[in-house]
């Protein structure tokens, strides 16, 4: 059986995905430790007014969150196909998780949207040309 899909540059950014994964996760990893090791409470003012998280369950939420993207960032690596649905899926709840933070910090919220947006749009759309190329 062959396979007549052809590679184009974007098959490249499926390794540009696999290591902007890789660098969030450690990035998350970190402020998730930040977080357990630090206070327990902090409060953010924006322009739609102040609100508190529990720093305990942020920082959980993100040494988990950070340790999954490593290890799928890692499989992306190597070529397996499971791990870029389970990175759509992981930046998917990211980019939901930006649009929530947008009124407290605007600029890296949107930041980090387009880039989620790029990965979305490198795994998804061009998906079979990064398998293609690895092959």
């Amino acid at each position: 059986m062959t396979d007549n899909t052809t590679t184009t540059g974007w098959a490249g950014w499926g390794v540009f995905t696999a290591v902007l994964l890789i660098v969030a996760g450690a990035i998350d990893a970190f402020h998730g430790l930040q977080a357990l090791i630090g206070p327990d409470t902090a409060y953010f003012v924006g322009e739609s007014g102040a609100f508190s998280i529990d720093i305990q369950g942020w920082g959980w939420w993100h040494l988990i969150a950070g340790v999954l993207l490593i290890l799928v960032g890692i499989a992306l690596l190597g070529g397996a196909k499971w791990a870029r649905v389970t990175a759509i899926v992981l930046v998917s709840i990211n980019a939901i998780g930006q649009l929530s933070l947008i009124a407290a910090q605007p600029w890296l919220s949107l930041s980090v949207l387009a880039l989620d947006v790029i990965v979305i749009y490198a795994l998804t759309v061009h998906g079979r040309e990064i398998d293609a190329r690895r092959a």
